[in-house]
């Protein structure tokens, strides 16, 4: 039995915007690649979501995963995981955090 992942709408865009910038800077290809990659993450991660570390110092129940230099954010949910955020692993996290709180 494979368990579900779902991704916010702030995520999507997320997502959406980082395979943009991948493909207007490199190649379709590469982009292609790091969807691949993100998406077998996912896939992994539904099955076993405590692999992820801990994130609660950003919010609380909150779990986080690399894949290449991006960061899944992810929450728990009956049946797998909702991914919260993909950003790159350079940003200031405690601002992207602090700003999707006031929201």
């Amino acid at each position: 039995m494979t368990n579900i992942c779902r991704f916010t709408i702030p995520a999507s865009r997320d997502l959406e915007s980082i395979l943009n910038y991948v493909a207007s800077n490199n190649n379709f290809n590469a982009a292609d690649k790091l969807l691949r990659k993100i998406n077998d993450k996912c896939r992994k991660l539904a099955d076993f979501p405590h692999m992820g570390r801990k994130r609660d110092e950003l919010y609380p129940s909150l779990r986080s995963f690399p894949v290449d230099d991006y960061l899944l954010f992810y929450c728990l949910i009956e049946g797998g995981i909702e991914i919260q955020r993909v950003v790159s692993g350079y940003r200031d996290l405690d601002e992207l955090f602090d700003e999707q709180s006031d929201e």
